[in-house]
This record gives structure tokens, C-alpha cells and sequence, in this order.
């Protein structure tokens, strides 16, 4: 009874008008997981790029600073939530994934 089918969030799901809230901490840094051909579609000002469909993407997180406020997005939000919960599983705990990604940003 106890913990099944239950799934603990390692990260919190927000919308636009948080995410800009939280951009203004002077610790957050703006993730952007997308391939580089879809930033053609429009980028979040400040922004870092780790595709999470590169190669390195793990080898690149390794050198973040795990005490910083992490903003993740991508095209919709699924992949975004994908790269937080593999940061959560590298000791990040400042995780926030944009929910409709790019999309809601505009």
C-alpha cells in the first residue's frame, strides 16, 4: 500500500510566468535541451544550450555547478522533464522544467 505505482517528482513542473520570475534570481541559469537547428524557432534570452540528444550531454552537466537554479526547456516540455530527472539523478535539486516548452515562453 505504502509507495506503489507512486512516482516522487524530482523537479518541479512551471508555467511562462514563473519561469520569467525565477530568471531573476541572480543564481538561475536558463537550460536549453534542444537540438542547435531548433533554435530557428526561437530561443529564451540568456540561455545555455545542452542538447540532450548529444553524445555529451552527460559530460556536460557534470560541469554545472549543482548549487545553481536550473530553468530547462525544450520544444514542448517532455524532453526538458527528460533532462531534469537525469540531473536530479546527478545531485541537482534546483530543477525546473518549463511545461509547453518554447511554446508557452511566447
Amino acid at each position: 500500500m505504502f509507495g506503489f505505482g507512486y512516482k516522487t517528482t524530482k523537479y518541479q513542473n512551471i508555467g511562462a510566468e514563473e519561469f520569467r520570475d525565477l530568471m531573476n534570481d541572480k543564481n538561475a541559469v536558463v537550460l536549453d535541451v534542444r537540438t542547435p537547428a531548433e533554435t530557428q524557432d526561437g530561443v529564451i534570452p540568456g540561455y545555455k544550450m545542452i542538447n540532450l540528444m548529444s553524445p555529451d550531454f552527460m559530460d556536460e552537466i557534470k560541469k554545472l555547478d549543482k548549487d545553481k537554479i536550473y530553468l530547462v526547456y525544450c520544444r514542448s516540455g517532455n524532453r526538458s522533464g527528460q533532462a531534469c530527472n537525469i540531473m536530479a539523478d546527478q545531485g541537482f535539486t534546483k530543477l525546473y522544467n518549463l511545461v509547453g516548452g518554447i511554446g508557452a515562453w511566447r
